[in-house]
């Protein structure tokens, strides 16, 4: 995949960069948190064919050789921030949904916290809009992110449960809600994450259009 028109990348600054071999373990954590993230703004933007992890080691201020200390390929490395991202992602889904009892909660509470995400780190959205262009070309990367899909189908077809036992979804529209919310999510992942405002507009549009949706 291209660099997209107008897309940059983006430095994660330390309060000290350095050139890093063989790292102590007390920086271990720190530093594979670094690689994940400049990793994760390399390959939203370069895509995985494109990008390389000597870009990727020079631009998170380690060694080529550090970087293979914690990432044994380029696709491990894919890999790792596909992992590190739909955590991110996930952990902050089920931390909005708590204590929501309706579909139209839960699902606003996603609506506006992958909002926040977006606009606090744009390369989250592009990251796994990116993903799904990488694995349709590369098997052995859709192989292996193919459990996270489920995960997230499991996530939603249980939001869509909760609207069934509270009557605002009928049972014999579970399969046109769940597929709503799938393409919604894919829409402001895809179309507009790279415009705040825009895709702030298309939420909007999104929460109003649910009152046709449900029932």
């Amino acid at each position: 995949m291209g660099k997209p028109e107008g897309a940059k990348l983006h430095v994660v600054h330390r309060e000290t960069v350095r050139r890093l071999g063989r790292p102590p373990d007390t920086d271990s954590a720190d530093t594979r948190r670094v690689i994940l993230q400049i990793a994760r703004e390399t390959f939203s933007v370069l895509g995985y064919e494109m990008a390389t992890n000597r870009e990727i080691a020079s631009r998170s201020g380690v060694t080529p050789g550090a970087l293979y200390h914690y990432f044994g390929s380029k696709l491990d490395l894919y890999l790792a921030v596909h992992e590190y991202t739909q955590d991110l992602v996930y952990s902050r889904f089920s931390e909005a949904i708590v204590g929501r009892g309706t579909f139209a909660d839960q699902f606003t509470s996603v609506l506006d916290v992958a909002h926040e995400l977006n606009k606090t780190d744009p390369s989250v959205a592009r990251f796994l809009g990116a993903v799904r262009v990488d694995a349709r070309r590369h098997p052995e990367m859709r192989v292996s992110v193919e459990p996270r899909s489920r995960q997230r189908e499991r996530f939603f077809a249980d939001m869509v449960e909760v609207g069934v036992s509270t009557g605002e979804i009928s049972p014999e529209r579970r399969a046109i809600v769940f597929a709503y919310i799938l393409t919604v999510l894919v829409g402001l992942t895809d179309a507009v994450s790279d415009d705040a405002e825009a895709q702030g507009r298309a939420i909007v549009a999104i929460k109003d259009s649910m009152s046709g949706l449900l029932g």
